[in-house]
Parts: structure tokens; C-alpha cells; sequence
């Protein structure tokens, strides 16, 4: 090997090193910026802020499929990735790990939407699901987050409040009306002192409530798909947690309880 070469070589590797250095420098300047400058942390937020949030539909009657997913196309950071019109399509989305949020009808033609919560949420806990319905919180609210719903919203007040749900439980937090955290709150404490309907289990809460609405066991048990038989073994077990004696005493009850519209 020549004088010359060698030298070549030496520059060649002093040049290759200077180079890896450079490269380093660059690197760790790179990281402390995105630490460090306001720009840096403003980029990684901006990037954090523009994710979607991507939420399910569940609910049995199109036009309200539509009417929800015409709400939330107007917003900017939520996507409606699927929908379902019955509990078994429920449960089969949401199982699923790819949505953020489900929304939740609780009156659904083959099963509950409070059934469907409690396995939704076995098979998948990082997912929020927020119950929707017709009735008033007073009816099933508290038993919706006592089952592992992140938070309940009436139908008829949707179109203010949808975008604000979901926001709020897509972050991991409850979303509760004023009215819903004075139930939870008259409640604390008063384990022992249970009114005889919030004994009942969820199936006969919903046998409650739409034998008090005017319907015949047949067409529960056709709503429900269910068996006559099954349906009457529920009206049974309901009538005797509550010391009660026919269907016109269960009305009575009902509507002193602001069970029924």
C-alpha cells in the first residue's frame, strides 16, 4: 500500500465518522426540539388532535340511523365507520377492536341493549359504548352505567348533546346529565333502602315497563323474540319481587314511579 492511498483512506474513514457524527448531532437537536419548542409540541398535538374518532351505530329503525349519522357528518374529528340494527350485529361490531365509540340503542328487537352492553363490555373494554333511547333517565340510566355504559343519552335531545357524548367518553370519562348524578348520587348509601323495581333484574325491568305500556304478553314476547311461556315466567318473578298481584297494580306502580310516558 502507498503513502498515498493510506492517507486517502485515513480521510476516507475520518470523513465516514465526521459524517455518522453529523447525523447524531442532527438527530439529537431533532429530539429536543419536538421536546422542547413550543412548534415541536404544537405539531405532535396538531397530529393527536386531527385522529378521528370512529363510532359504531346500533339501532333498529334506519331513519334514525340516518338522522344520527347526518348529526355527526357535521362534525370534524368523528367518522361513523358501521351500523347495526340489531343486538347481534351490536355484538359482533363491537367486539371488534377497531371503533372508539358505540352507540347503543336499549330497545332492540332480539335482545337488550343493557345485555348487549354487559357482553360488549366482557369481550371489549377499551371500547365506550354510550346508551341511546326514548325514555327519560329516570327509566334506565343509572342501570345502563351500572352495567358498564359510559354514559346515556335521550334521543330526543341527541342532536345537542350527541357530539359532546361522545367526545366525553371517547377521552375515557362518564358523560352524566345533571339529572342522571343526582340519581347516582341519592343512591350512595342507600344499598339497603332499593325501590322494588331497581331489584329486578334487567330482563324484568323491561318486562316492567312494557307490560306497563299497554302490551299483551304475545307481543312482548314477539318484540322480544321471545316465548310466551318466557315471557310470563318474567312477569311472575317481577309481580312477586314486588309484592305485587296483577298487571293493573303494576301500572298503577309504573306511573307513580315515572316508569311509563
Amino acid at each position: 500500500m502507498t503513502k498515498n492511498t493510506a492517507h486517502y483512506i485515513n480521510a476516507e474513514c475520518i470523513w465516514i465518522g465526521l459524517e455518522e457524527c453529523i447525523a447524531n448531532t442532527l438527530f439529537f437537536i431533532t429530539v429536543r426540539f419536538f421536546c422542547n419548542s413550543n412548534l415541536g409540541f404544537s405539531m405532535v398535538q396538531g397530529m393527536v388532535k386531527h385522529k378521528k374518532i370512529k363510532v359504531i351505530i346500533a339501532d333498529d329503525h334506519a331513519i334514525l340511523r340516518a338522522g344520527l349519522r347526518q348529526i355527526l357528518a357535521e362534525t370534524k374529528d368523528i367518522v361513523v365507520i358501521a351500523e347495526a340494527q340489531n343486538a347481534a350485529e351490536a355484538i359482533k361490531l363491537g367486539c371488534q377492536p377497531d371503533a372508539d365509540v358505540l352507540l347503543l340503542d336499549i330497545s332492540l328487537p332480539d335482545r337488550s341493549g343493557i345485555e348487549a352492553l354487559k357482553y360488549i363490555k366482557r369481550e371489549n373494554s377499551r371500547i365506550a359504548v354510550l346508551m341511546l333511547s326514548m325514555h327519560k333517565e329516570d327509566q334506565y340510566a343509572v342501570r345502563a352505567l351500572k352495567s358498564g355504559a359510559a354514559g346515556y343519552v335521550c334521543k330526543q335531545s341527541a342532536s345537542s348533546e350527541l357530539e359532546n357524548a361522545i367526545h366525553t367518553v371517547a377521552k375515557g370519562k362518564k358523560y352524566i346529565t345533571a339529572e342522571v348524578a343526582e340519581m347516582l348520587a341519592n343512591q350512595v348509601g342507600m344499598e339497603h333502602q332499593k325501590a322494588p323495581h331497581e331489584t329486578l333484574s334487567d330482563r324484568e325491568f323491561q318486562t316492567l315497563t312494557m307490560i306497563a305500556s299497554g302490551l299483551s304478553v304475545g307481543e312482548i314476547a314477539d318484540k322480544l323474540v321471545l316465548s310466551a311461556k318466557t315471557v310470563s315466567m318474567y312477569r311472575t318473578r317481577l309481580l312477586e319481587k314486588m309484592q305485587l298481584r296483577h298487571n293493573a297494580e303494576l301500572m298503577h306502580y309504573a306511573i307513580r314511579n315515572n316508569l311509563v310516558e
